[in-house]
């Protein structure tokens, strides 16, 4: 096996877009739970970019929402070591699902998170291409299997507090290559926040060492609040890392490292739209000529 296929088999490209992240291109859908005009929110006034107005960022779910987003997540992945040169890539196209079972009296929010459809087209080096719909193939193609026992059963139950903080996580389908602590939810400011403002979310990944061993790495989401228009947030959100790492510990977390925005609907409390990407080289992660 030579470095690119090490490369891409790490990328695990036929299982990774299935978890249970929103971290591509997301539009969301309205919510199957008609609104009730006698609680709705007010509409949030657009403020000019030097105002010293503070928005309350909070998210405002009830009992029995469902929130539908279509995800289009895509990939393109070059290998190189000393002889060989390799590329492989990916598209899927999925339906990503919130079921809100409860609302906390202290107002944190539990909801159930599952794919409700799917379609995926994989290009692995020297093979033809693969392609699964969940909506079409009743049984998956060879290499699809754990993505189609992963679409429409119940993902995880999860519970959070209306800033986005994850109080617990129960997993309900254990999936090959995915990525169980990943991100689920868009963490929100503690406090009202002016345009300008920027606030953090950190946590620690656990990556692999030589010999079996292992080590976790400080990273965070950095936010900051870029604007809001027609009572629309957009947020700015950059992925960093606070450990020192090397390239082979970066190749594990390459696929965490992504910039973006996230555009959030302040009156109703609910992410709107999200687009994230990386462009990303890492040298030298199998022997000094892999790229």
């Amino acid at each position: 096996m030579n470095v690119s296929r090490r490369f891409f088999s790490c990328a695990a490209l036929s299982t990774i877009a299935l978890g249970i992240t929103l971290l591509f291109t997301a539009s969301a859908a309205a919510a199957t739970k008609k609104p009730d005009p006698d609680n709705a929110s007010p509409p949030v006034p657009d403020v000019p970019p030097t105002s010293e107005a503070t928005f309350d960022l909070r998210y405002k779910l009830s009992r029995g929402d469902v929130l539908r987003y279509n995800v289009t997540d895509k990939r393109s992945i070059i290998g190189t070591d000393e002889h060989t040169t390799q590329s492989a890539q990916s598209k899927t196209e999925s339906v990503k699902v919130w079921k809100v079972t409860d609302v906390l009296p202290e107002g944190e929010i539990e909801f159930i998170n599952l794919v409700e459809r799917v379609h995926m087209v994989n290009q692995l080096p020297d093979e033809k291409s693969a392609e699964y719909d969940s909506d079409r193939d009743k049984t998956p193609p060879p290499g699809f299997e754990d993505a189609a026992q992963r679409v429409g059963v119940p993902l995880s139950l999860i519970r959070i507090t209306a800033g986005g903080k994850v109080v617990s996580r129960q997993p309900k389908v254990r999936g090959k290559g995915a990525d169980e602590d990943a991100p689920i939810v868009l963490r929100l400011p503690d406090k009202p926040v002016a345009i300008g403002d920027t606030w953090d979310e950190p946590f620690d990944v656990k990556v692999d060492l030589q010999q079996g061993a292992s080590k976790m790495v400080q990273t965070r989401w950095h936010h900051k609040l870029l604007d809001v228009k027609d009572g629309i947030a957009t947020i700015e959100v950059t992925y960093q890392i606070l450990t020192p790492i090397d390239a082979s510990v970066e190749l594990q977390v390459v696929q965490r490292m992504m910039n973006g925005k996230v555009q959030f609907d302040i009156a109703k409390g609910r992410i709107v739209a999200r687009q994230m990407g990386v462009d990303k080289r890492i040298l030298g992660f199998a022997g000094p000529t892999s790229s």
